[in-house]
């Protein structure tokens, strides 16, 4: 069976996230493919793929190796942010679905109770779909890349807490998603743009933990490993 080198690029993406490589650290196709239970082909791709989306850099006569990014690259990527997601949300509001609708005030409600139950954990997972769908929403595929990428990177680099007042937090994404649903785009915009700002000081930038090890949650090619 072909593993698809989208598998292994999301695989070893998620692995950055979590720091099971270390920034800095080599990555070898022998190593990873091993690793994931597959061909070097697909870890071939994959890594390039990894390498146009910033997590990768290729060293001349020392391959690859997993990115080292500075706190100014890191600053730019919340900056980034901050003019994406209003842009989105206002794209949202004039192209969104019934679907898209549905399902983002179905996330509000369930951000809501979660919120009041005091259920933290589940605020981070319901947070993360919301602003995915968001995205989604503004029928731009080529837009909802960026945010996607933009929010792996930011999960690689930054610690984010919880607000202090997390049901006001999903007041703020219910207003956004009414903007979103009378089609006022400029409300939207505005909504997501003041939401952004507000979410900054919840970022702490993380610190590379040389020699920690974690534990990595994929197997890509399950056959593979039970044989």
């Amino acid at each position: 069976m072909r593993i698809p080198a989208h598998s292994v690029c999301t695989a070893i993406r998620d692995d950055i996230v979590l720091g099971v490589f270390e920034r800095g650290s080599r990555l070898t196709e022998e190593q990873l493919a091993r690793r994931y239970g597959v061909s070097r082909v697909p870890v071939r791709e994959a890594l390039r793929t990894l390498e146009s989306e910033g997590f990768v850099i290729t060293r001349r006569h020392a391959g690859a190796h997993v990115a080292e990014p500075s706190e100014q690259e890191a600053a730019d990527l919340l900056d980034v942010r901050s003019l994406l997601e209003p842009l989105g949300a206002a794209r949202a509001a004039q192209r969104r679905t019934e679907a898209h609708l549905k399902v983002l005030r179905g996330l509000v409600r369930l951000g809501q109770e979660r919120a009041r139950r005091g259920q933290a954990e589940d605020l981070r997972s319901l947070g993360g779909w919301f602003h995915e769908t968001l995205a989604q929403a503004s029928g731009s595929p080529a837009l909802t890349a960026l945010l996607t990428q933009l929010r792996h990177k930011i999960a690689w680099m930054y610690a984010v807490e919880l607000p202090a007042q997390p049901v006001e937090a999903w007041a703020e994404h219910g207003a956004i998603v009414d903007a979103v649903a009378r089609g006022d785009a400029e409300r939207a915009r505005a909504l997501t743009a003041s939401h952004a700002e507000r979410s900054l000081v919840l970022h702490r930038l993380k610190r590379p933990e040389r020699g920690r090890v974690r534990v990595s949650q994929h197997v890509v090619n399950t056959a593979s490993v039970r044989n």
